[in-house]
């Protein structure tokens, strides 16, 4: 399992969804698995990564909280509930999701 934090430079959300994504790992018995921080310097690189907001979080190359039709940008990102990093139970479905993938 590949998993890339990509977020803008000073982004205040990313220290809490670094914390929140090896918490969910962990939690989730997947303590081995790191991942990457990848800053997102401008709309070229946004546009490569189809990064649509810091922070986003990329399992396997995929956003598993995209929003259909949101372009890419350089941006700060809100999650539902109006949250800066997304829900736990919800990242944690999707850990879960892209293992089962890979297995699969």
């Amino acid at each position: 399992m590949h998993i890339t934090l990509l977020v803008v430079a000073d982004c205040p959300n990313q220290q809490p969804a670094e914390h929140l994504l090896r918490q969910t790992l962990d939690d989730a018995g997947m303590a081995s698995v790191p991942f990457d921080v990848r800053v997102v310097a401008n709309q070229g690189d946004a546009d490569r990564y189809g990064f649509t907001g810091s922070p986003t979080i990329q399992i396997n190359g995929i956003d598993p909280f995209a929003q259909p039709g949101q372009p890419p940008a350089v941006a700060c990102r809100v999650y539902p509930g109006g949250h800066g990093i997304p829900n736990a139970l919800e990242l944690r479905r999707a850990l879960h999701q892209a293992t089962a993938d890979v297995a699969g």
